[in-house]
C-alpha cells in the first residue's frame, strides 16, 4: 500500500509570521490517510517543528558532504537536528538556478538517507522538450541519474512537475500527466522490483490548485501533489489535502 502525500515547498517564502498558516493548517488536520509535509525555508524548520502537530517538516536541499567549508549550505544532519523529517532534492529551480545535476542529485540522496531523512525526488521536462516529444526520454534519464541503489517506499518519493507548469498556470492534461506517472512506476518497479516500486509515493507538481486538483488526483498512479504557491496558505492547502484525501 502506497501512503498519500500533500507536500507543501515554500521555496523562499515566509518568516516567523507565516507560521501562523501552518499553525491554522495542522489544527484542522483530521486526515488519517493522507501525510501532510511542509519545506519551509531553512530558517523555519525548528520553528515550524514546534507548531506543526501532525504535520511533518522538510528542508528544500541540503549538501552532498556531512560538514566543510561550504559557506551557506545546509548538511542533511542538520535538516534533521532542526527538526526535518524530509528533504526536496532536484527541484528545477535548483537545477536551472544552480545548475545542478542528476549527479549531484543522487550524491545529496545518499547523503539524505544516511541521515535518516526520506527525499523528494523532482523530475520534469522544459517546455521545448516538451514540444519536442522528448518528455519519456527526459524524465527516464533523470529517474537513473538522480536516484540511488538502495531505494525504498520508505525513504523515497518521486515528483513530476513539468518545468513550463511551476507558477505559470499551465496545466498538462490528465492524459500527459497519466502517460508519465505510469512511466515513472514502470521505471521504477523494472530497476527496484516491483515490491519497492509499487511503494514509492508519486506526487504531480506544477500549476496544482484547489480548483484542478480533484480531476488531476483521479489520474493512474498520482499518489499526491508537490504544492508551491497554494501551500502557504492553510485554506488553499487544505482544499487540496481535502480533494487529496477523497481521491
Amino acid at each position: 500500500m502506497r501512503r498519500k502525500l500533500a507536500a507543501g515547498n515554500w521555496k523562499m517564502n515566509g518568516t516567523a509570521a507565516a507560521l501562523a498558516e501552518l499553525e491554522a493548517l495542522a489544527s484542522v488536520v483530521t486526515s488519517d490517510g493522507t501525510d501532510i509535509l511542509i519545506c519551509p525555508p531553512a530558517t523555519l524548520i525548528s520553528r515550524a517543528k514546534d507548531v506543526a502537530g501532525s504535520v511533518a517538516v522538510g528542508g528544500q536541499d541540503c549538501h552532498a558532504n556531512a560538514s566543510g567549508a561550504h559557506t551557506g549550505d545546509v548538511a542533511a544532519d542538520m535538516l534533521k537536528d532542526a527538526g526535518a523529517s524530509h528533504v526536496i532534492l532536484g527541484h528545477s529551480e535548483r537545477r536551472e538556478d544552480h545548475g545542478e545535476r542528476d549527479e549531484d542529485v543522487r550524491n545529496k540522496a545518499k547523503a539524505a538517507w544516511d541521515a535518516g531523512l526520506v527525499t523528494v525526488i523532482c523530475v520534469g521536462e522544459s517546455l521545448s522538450e516538451r514540444e519536442a516529444d522528448n518528455t519519456l526520454d527526459i524524465i527516464g534519464g533523470q529517474l537513473a541519474g538522480s536516484i540511488p541503489d538502495g531505494a525504498t517506499g520508505e525513504n523515497l518519493v518521486v515528483a513530476y512537475e513539468p518545468i513550463w507548469a511551476i507558477g505559470t498556470g499551465k496545466v498538462p492534461t490528465m492524459s500527459q500527466i497519466g502517460e508519465v506517472h505510469d512511466f515513472m512506476r514502470m521505471r521504477l518497479e523494472r530497476r527496484f522490483g516491483e515490491g519497492v516500486g509499487r511503494t514509492v509515493p508519486l506526487l504531480y507538481g506544477g500549476s496544482l490548485k484547489p480548483t484542478n486538483a480533484e480531476e488531476i488526483f483521479a489520474v493512474s498512479n498520482v499518489d499526491g501533489a508537490l504544492v508551491g504557491g497554494a501551500s502557504l496558505k492553510a485554506s488553499d492547502f487544505g482544499a487540496i489535502i481535502t480533494a487529496l484525501d477523497a481521491a
